[in-house]
């Protein structure tokens, strides 16, 4: 929208044309969400406090998270509205992968409030069933994986780009689909499982945002993409500004979701973000190295699959409690030091993905 008006008033004056750098559209989409959130935050929070929207906590839980009982939840509508209204105003509407990373966002976030809706406000401790849950998760993230891969334009936006190795991708056909499905999905419910602890999902989703923002501009860029010998592809350069939105509502978020939180996000915001991540790593063909970067993530679930497995195949657990960050706190570890360092190790990881841009 603000690209329209700009290139409108550059009929006017040549230099209403710095709108039309993605470099700057980046910088104020992450400055509207950030401000956004600050300043509706408090209003939301007081409109949950007295809608009686709050937490329930696990009796089987830490004995330190009862008193987080009632702490008003689903304040990730707040990020998807932010990040919304963000990309409206600063991206280029007219690039078919900013409405597919809005698509994907908005549909898991129905999903999430579905979900926590029914736990939250209709009082049913089940929610959405797990079946259903997949169910419509399965169906977004199938007619997004279609439609990116009936409509790409050049083999690179469907090749398996190997990270740290120059020149070196597979072209998977048909078996991008299920392949894209697979990663929208699970890295929706990795950031769900993450969400367990005050800001320990939504600040390494903040940094891997960053980092993919990045990967999106260089891969836009032709000129930057021939540089460092990665497959340039025509338009993602977009999604920076959607990353960018990301950043900026993430850490408004955080402001209240810190510990001790105001708010906490909910299904709404974690599924919706997880699934965010994950389209825009498809796009950007950096799935391999959203795996990396996104190692919390991928730990908090593998610790969820090997506990469940453990318990079923032999009737022992592997750790005191999954996911993860539960099993540290049963240790003993305050909560602040499991947020914390998670959120070390994940910036270790992302530097770690970075780095792939020049060592291949």
């Amino acid at each position: 929208m603000m690209l329209i008006l700009g290139e409108w008033l550059a009929g006017f004056n040549d230099g209403f044309r710095v709108v039309e750098y993605i470099t700057l559209r980046s910088i104020f989409a992450a400055l509207t969400s950030l401000v956004f959130c600050l300043l509706c935050g408090p209003l939301m929070i007081n409109w949950l406090v007295r809608a009686s929207i709050g937490q329930s906590v696990r009796e089987d839980g830490p004995s330190t998270h009862l008193s987080k009982a009632g702490t008003p939840t689903m304040g990730g509508a707040m990020i998807l509205v932010a990040v919304g209204l963000s990309v409206i105003l600063w991206a280029d509407l007219t690039v078919r992968h900013v409405w597919v990373v809005l698509f994907i966002t908005t549909a898991f976030g129905a999903i999430g409030w579905i979900d926590d809706y029914r736990k939250v406000l209709l009082k049913n401790s089940a929610g959405l069933s797990a079946r259903a849950k997949y169910f419509w998760q399965s169906v977004a993230a199938l007619a997004a994986a279609i439609f990116i891969f009936l409509t790409a334009r050049s083999v690179a936006e469907v090749n398996l780009l190997i990270p740290f190795v120059k020149d070196v991708s597979l072209y998977m056909g048909w078996l991008f689909i299920p392949f894209t499905y697979f990663v929208i999905v699970g890295s929706s419910n990795a950031v769900n499982l993450t969400d367990g602890l005050d800001g320990l999902a939504i600040m390494p989703t903040v940094m891997v945002a960053a980092a993919l923002g990045i990967f999106a501009y260089v891969t836009g860029h032709s000129g930057f993409a021939d540089y460092l010998g990665i497959p340039g592809i025509q338009g993602v350069g977009e999604l920076t500004v959607f990353c960018a939105s990301l950043v900026g509502a993430g850490l408004g978020f955080l402001w209240f979701n810190t510990y001790p939180a105001q708010v906490f996000m909910g299904d709404v915001g974690a599924l919706a973000l997880g699934a965010a991540l994950g389209v825009v790593a498809v796009l950007v063909r950096q799935e391999l190295i959203l795996f990396v970067m996104g190692g919390v993530f991928v730990m908090e679930t593998l610790s969820v699959v090997v506990q469940v497995a453990s318990f079923k195949l032999t009737g022992k657990r592997v750790f005191r409690m999954a996911p993860l960050h539960h099993h540290f706190e049963l240790k003993g570890w305050p909560e602040p030091r499991v947020i914390v360092r998670f959120w070390i190790i994940t910036f270790v990881l992302v530097l770690v993905g970075m780095s792939s841009l020049k060592i291949r």
